[in-house]
């Protein structure tokens, strides 16, 4: 009699799908991990939190020798001018590291679609400042209200009062935004930050400049309406004319900035 022997082949490995990626939430928490493990993140954000409520109070306490015309909500919104570099300063560092380190080829490794990768960086440095921002606002608010007294903040004209808070917090989002998209461009940190300063701070002294010229230079200092920083002031100014203007100029410039970023990132090699 002959056995019948058995033999079990066994089963095929099942295949990895070569298309398989990253979810984008799962892309978002990374670029969140990675933000928030760098030191110079928090250093950004302290001393972004620092000017923002310092300033504030300082603002409120002078505002007593003001006259009865300074509008509170001022005093909140004016340390933009200087919270607004390190706003940009962090969202250009946010992508720069990564060139200098060479962790973006891991980064693109790990997700093909370059586009994805710059969409959730946006949303991390975006949100990452916007709460910063609500925090600082709120704090300050809270901080300053018994300085002013009877001169604080009337809540009952959201109009002259939570839409310039709220496009505050819009404000510094959109500087951090800006900052990125030339990380994005340039892919250094030094010329990245430079030219991230040079458009919030540098070009709106310089255009200034032209004023001594008279009317034949003029159409130079109007172009200056068309910079960000001048932008973020139009439309925290309650009652500005110009609100439909500076929105559009607030946002226009880091569209421009990460598209610029998009395009250079599709093109060429990490």
């Amino acid at each position: 009699m002959t056995a019948t022997t058995t033999v079990q082949t066994p089963a095929p490995a099942r295949a990895t799908p070569s298309n398989a990626r990253l979810s984008f939430g799962r892309l978002v928490r990374s670029e969140t991990i990675k933000l928030l493990s760098l030191r110079s993140t928090w250093w950004s954000l302290g001393v972004t939190a620092v000017l923002a409520i310092g300033i504030s109070l300082l603002m409120a306490w002078a505002s007593q020798d003001f006259g009865g015309d300074f509008n509170p909500v001022g005093a909140i919104v004016a340390p933009m001018q200087f919270t607004m570099l390190v706003a940009g300063i962090l969202g250009a560092m946010a992508i720069t590291g990564e060139y200098s380190t060479g962790m973006i080829r891991s980064t693109l490794t790990a997700e093909p679609r370059r586009g994805a990768v710059l969409v959730a960086k946006a949303v991390v440095v975006a949100l990452l400042l916007a709460a910063t921002t609500v925090v600082t606002t709120i704090v300050s608010v809270v901080a300053s209200a018994p300085i002013f007294g009877d001169r604080a903040i009337d809540w009952t004209d959201a109009e002259s009062s939570v839409l310039p808070l709220v496009l505050g917090v819009l404000a510094m989002a959109t500087f951090a935004l800006l900052g990125l998209g030339w990380g994005f461009i340039i892919r250094n940190g030094a010329g990245a930050i430079a030219a991230t300063v040079g458009i919030l701070f540098v070009m709106p002294i310089v255009l200034s400049l032209f004023a001594f010229g008279g009317e034949s230079w003029a159409w130079i200092v109007d172009l200056g309406q068309y910079l960000p920083a001048s932008a973020a002031q139009t439309v925290t100014s309650p009652g500005s004319d110009d609100f439909v203007t500076g929105l559009i100029t607030l946002l226009a410039w880091p569209t421009a900035t990460l598209l610029g970023g998009w395009a250079i990132l599709r093109a060429t090699d990490a």
